[in-house]
């Protein structure tokens, strides 16, 4: 059997980044490559699983108890973030960190040091899996997916170890999304699920942003500087004035917690257009209403001062924060929390400043909070993951398995 962290250190040097861009689903075909390689993993072991046409990977642990219990699902996402490469990832393991300066890539300069990030400070003595600092690691969230088929495989070589049913799966394109666009709750068959895709040790997450996705165009007037005066309308500049129309702190570099924000995170364009991607982000509905509603209130003054159809907005609702639906089987939270506990963990409960598959499975009928994978500084060429983290999340992962074969429906 291998060990959690061999899996997870072949896992990441499968490329498997996700296209926004992109009209296929999945919307890279290497993702549909890491699907197969997964089946094929899992069918050599003697799991049962199957990849269907949009490249959903699911699998099923029959129960070995001779009463019925709740079915309880486990789920991460094959994909990695578009904004940083994840081709030719080179995982290396520093051995007993000593609380100094990690060189990631001595030939460019580039280290990770505790003076920046001092969560560092926490592993003196851990053993770190980082980067060659040019690529992602792929925590995110392929630490995920190597602790839940570690720990259904650790179940099937151990039949005197009582459990219900399981289901588990692997979703592509989560990073822009998409993830559960083809989802089959129903076949999917679990009473409640459980994402590991969450940052740090000893996280568990049931409330999350609130979350919508603003296309901005912009039509300008494009004309030889030389004769502009008075005709001109400069598609970049009035872009610009739209963005300094946004709340100044209400951004992700100056907000946390329940802090709502504003994110401009693509802009391109000409004199004559320009175009512009903002997400809208909030914890609470009625906040999260007021700031859709509040773009248009600033492409309505951009319009009256330059003209009607100047500039125009699509918004795009993402996902919605399960809370509401999560509160409504409080058992699933105490069943996380306990397993959390009995790995000799504290629990972190906090709000997901962000959105995970199981914010939309939720609403689609499968309450589905979130656990730690254990990855830090996700999305970029720093982050690291210690191993132990690894070990953990595939130890609360067997505690909630034995939590719910305690459970007779």
């Amino acid at each position: 059997m291998k060990s959690v962290v061999d899996r997870f250190m072949e896992y990441v040097r499968h490329d498997t980044q996700s296209d926004e861009n992109s009209v296929t689903f999945p919307s890279t075909a290497k993702q549909l490559d890491f699907a197969r390689f997964l089946l094929e993993e899992l069918t050599s072991v003697g799991l049962k699983a199957e990849l269907d046409d949009h490249g959903y990977v699911m699998g099923t642990l029959e129960s070995n108890l001779d009463y019925k219990t709740p079915v309880v699902g486990f789920i991460a996402h094959m994909d990695t973030t578009p904004e940083v490469s994840g081709k030719e990832v080179k995982p290396r393991i520093v051995q007993n960190y000593n609380g100094g300066d990690i060189i990631l890539n001595a030939e460019k300069g580039i280290l990770i040091t505790p003076s920046v990030f001092p969560k560092l400070k926490e592993f003196i003595g851990r053993d770190l899996i980082v980067t060659d600092g040019t690529t992602v690691l792929g925590a995110d969230d392929k630490a995920g997916i190597a602790e839940i088929i570690t720990a259904v495989e650790y179940l099937k070589d151990r039949p005197e170890i009582p459990h219900g049913t399981i289901r588990f799966a692997f979703t592509p394109d989560e990073e822009i999304g998409r993830g559960v666009d083809y989802f089959n709750v129903k076949g999917f068959g679990a009473d409640f699920a459980y994402t590991l895709d969450g940052e740090g040790i000893g996280t568990f997450e049931f409330e999350n942003f609130n979350a919508a996705t603003c296309e901005v165009k912009i039509k300008g007037v494009s004309i030889h500087p030389g004769a502009a005066k008075g005709i001109m309308k400069n598609a970049i500049k009035i872009g610009n004035e739209f963005i300094a129309l946004l709340p100044a702190n209400e951004v992700p570099e100056a907000t946390s917690d329940y802090e709502g924000f504003y994110h401009i995170y693509q802009m391109s364009g000409g004199v004559q257009e320009a175009q512009q991607k903002i997400i809208v982000r909030d914890h609470f509905k009625e906040r999260f209403e007021k700031r859709k509603e509040f773009l248009k209130a600033c492409a309505e003054f951009i319009n009256k001062k330059y003209g009607d159809n100047t500039l125009s907005l699509e918004i795009r609702d993402s996902y919605y924060n399960m809370k509401e639906i999560i509160e409504r089987t409080p058992q699933i939270i105490e069943i996380a929390e306990k397993a959390i506990k009995n790995a000799a963990i504290d629990p972190i409960i906090k709000p997901i400043r962000g959105g995970t598959d199981g914010a939309r499975l939720s609403y689609m009928g499968l309450p589905t909070p979130n656990i730690f994978s254990g990855g830090f500084n996700i999305h970029g060429i720093y982050e690291y993951i210690p191993t132990f983290a690894l070990e953990k999340a595939v130890e609360v992962v067997l505690n909630i398995v034995k939590e719910v074969a305690q459970i007779k429906k």
